[in-house]
C-alpha cells in the first residue's frame, strides 16, 4: 500500500479525460484560472483601506425630546 506509481496517475488520468471530454475540462481549467485571478484582485484592492475615511463614530446619543420630533413610524407609513 505505498504511493501510486506514474502508472495509476496516466490511467486515472484517462479515465477523467474520457468522462468529461478534453473540452469541459479546458473550459473547467480556465473558469479556475479566472476565479482565482478575481480572488488576487479582490484581495489586492482590499488590503488599501488608508484610501477610504472610516466612518465617523458618535460620541453623544440625542436627548429624548430631540428624538421624539424626528422619529417616524415606519409601519404607520407603510400602511398609508
Amino acid at each position: 500500500m505505498g504511493s501510486f506509481s506514474i502508472w495509476h496517475w496516466l490511467v486515472v488520468l484517462l479515465i477523467v479525460v474520457l468522462v468529461f471530454g478534453t473540452k469541459k475540462l479546458k473550459n473547467m481549467g480556465s473558469d479556475l484560472g479566472g476565479a482565482v485571478k478575481g480572488f488576487k484582485d479582490g484581495m489586492k484592492d482590499g488590503s488599501a483601506p488608508e484610501a477610504e475615511t472610516p466612518p465617523q463614530q458618535v460620541t453623544s446619543a440625542p436627548s429624548a425630546t430631540d428624538s421624539n420630533k424626528n422619529t417616524i413610524d415606519v409601519e404607520a407609513r407603510n400602511r398609508s
